[in-house]
C-alpha cells in the first residue's frame, strides 16, 4: 500500500528531525568533547607556563652583589658607599632594614657547637685555611647555612655551619658541619681576623666609616640592601 501525500510530508518531517537529533547527540558525544577539553587544556598549561617563566624571569634578575668600602653620605634610607675599588655607588635600604656592628673575638674562644662563618681558600698542602671567621650569636645560628662561593679572594669560599670538633695543629683547626652532615676542616692561622656580631645603630653610619653590604642590583640597576654590616670601636667588618 502506498504512501499518501499527507504520509510522505510526516515522513519527510520526521527524518528531519532524527537528522538534527543525530547531529546534536554527536555534537555532545565524548569525540567532540574530548578534542575541545584538550585543546582548553593546553591553552591553560601555556599560561601557567607563560606565567612561571615570567615569575623566574623576574627572580634572575636581581644579582646578588657584596659591596665592601667607606661610608661617604648616609641620609633618610639612602647610604652611600665608595667600595675598596674606587667606585661610588647609592644603595636604597629596605623598609625595616638591620643594623650590626662587629667586635674582636678571639680563635681560643671557639668550641664545640658554635655557628660560624669562615670565609676561607685552599692552601698548597691541602685543606682549608681561613680567611677571616665570624663566630655567630646564639639567636643567629643557622644563618646562611652552607658552603658557597665568596669573593674576598680569588677562589676563596664561605662556609657558615655549626662546630663539630676543634683541634689544634699548627694554630687551631674546626670542623664545621652543614647541610645534612656535611663536613670541611679549616685551618684557623693566628693572623686570621675573628669578629662576632655586635650592637650598633644608623648613627654609626658617618663619612669614613667602614661597611659591609650584602646587596641585590636590579634589573634597572638600583642596589637594594636590608642589611649593614659597619665597623665600631675600632674592629671592622672583615668579611
Amino acid at each position: 500500500m502506498g504512501c499518501t501525500p499527507k504520509c510522505s510530508a510526516v515522513s519527510g518531517r520526521s527524518r528531519v528531525s532524527l537528522m538534527s537529533l543525530a547531529t546534536a547527540s554527536d555534537q555532545l558525544s565524548p569525540k567532540r568533547i574530548i578534542p575541545m577539553t584538550l585543546k582548553t587544556s593546553a591553552i591553560v598549561l601555556a599560561t601557567i607556563s607563560g606565567l612561571a617563566g615570567a615569575s623566574l624571569a623576574q627572580a634572575q634578575a636581581a644579582d646578588a652583589v657584596r659591596i665592601r668600602g667607606t661610608v661617604t653620605a648616609f641620609a633618610g634610607s639612602t647610604l652611600t658607599v665608595k667600595t675598596r675599588k674606587g667606585a661610588t655607588g647609592a644603595i636604597a635600604l629596605a623598609e625595616g632594614w638591620k643594623i650590626s656592628g662587629v667586635a674582636k673575638a678571639d680563635a681560643g674562644d671557639i668550641k664545640q657547637g658554635d655557628f660560624l662563618g669562615i670565609a676561607s681558600v685552599s692552601k698548597a698542602d691541602g685543606g682549608s685555611g681561613a680567611l677571616e671567621v665570624v663566630i655567630f650569636p646564639a639567636a643567629l645560628k643557622g644563618t646562611g647555612e652552607g658552603d658557597r662561593p665568596w669573593d674576598l679572594e680569588p677562589n676563596s669560599r664561605m662556609t657558615n655551619g655549626t662546630v663539630a670538633d676543634v683541634t689544634e695543629i699548627a694554630g687551631r683547626t674546626v670542623t664545621l658541619t652543614y647541610d645534612n652532615g656535611q663536613k670541611k676542616q679549616i685551618a684557623i692561622p693566628q693572623t686570621t681576623p675573628v669578629v662576632t656580631f655586635a650592637p650598633a645603630t644608623p648613627a654609626d653610619l658617618q663619612p669614613g666609616a667602614v661597611v659591609f653590604v650584602n646587596a641585590e642590583r636590579g634589573s634597572d640597576g638600583t642596589l637594594t640592601a636590608g642589611r649593614v654590616v659597619v665597623g665600631n670601636n675600632g674592629v671592622v667588618p672583615p668579611m
